[in-house]
């Protein structure tokens, strides 16, 4: 079930990347040819590059589509390679619930406070700041799912070694 939602959310990040690049097109042509910026593109184009990224990171580490450096690793037994790979999963799992738990605080402390981005359209700042919270708990859950299946013998998928 959960990796239907990070295929769900991985579809909805792709159509984010896609609305961002279709309001940076229509900006352009505003502002250039019809001498007509709007106040929106831009900003609204970060929200969608930013939610897009977060919420697409669990399905990345799922198929191992992030950067990774693996020379050396590739080159090692494979009880190593799948003992390095429980730790990088460990890693990416300490590091998912301290930038969670970080960014939940900054998304709470900008919606008590009523915080805005100080730009024309002069958003809530927390549109912004939840996705991290968001993408990293759900990017903490993928860790450990990652963790448990290769300790139960699930091979390492193919992108890591691509």
């Amino acid at each position: 079930m959960f990796d239907r939602l990070m295929l769900l959310l991985a579809w909805v990040a792709a159509l984010l990347f896609v609305a961002a690049g279709c309001m940076l097109t229509y900006e352009v042509i505003a502002r250039y040819f019809f001498i007509r910026p709007t106040i929106w593109a831009a900003e609204l184009s970060q929200l969608c590059l930013i939610w897009g990224s977060l919420m697409g990171m669990p399905w990345a580490l799922a198929a191992r589509r992030h950067i990774s450096v693996d020379a050396i690793t590739r080159l090692c037994p494979p009880l190593v390679q799948r003992g390095l790979e429980v730790i990088a999963m460990t890693a990416i799992l300490a590091f998912s619930v301290m930038v969670t738990i970080k960014g939940w605080d900054i998304f709470f402390e900008s919606f008590e406070r009523g915080r805005t981005t100080g730009t024309m359209l002069d958003l809530p700042s927390w549109v912004a700041e939840l996705p991290v919270a968001i993408g990293f708990a759900l990017l903490a859950v993928q860790a450990v799912i990652e963790i448990v299946g290769l300790l139960r013998g699930k091979e390492i998928p193919k992108g890591a070694h691509e």
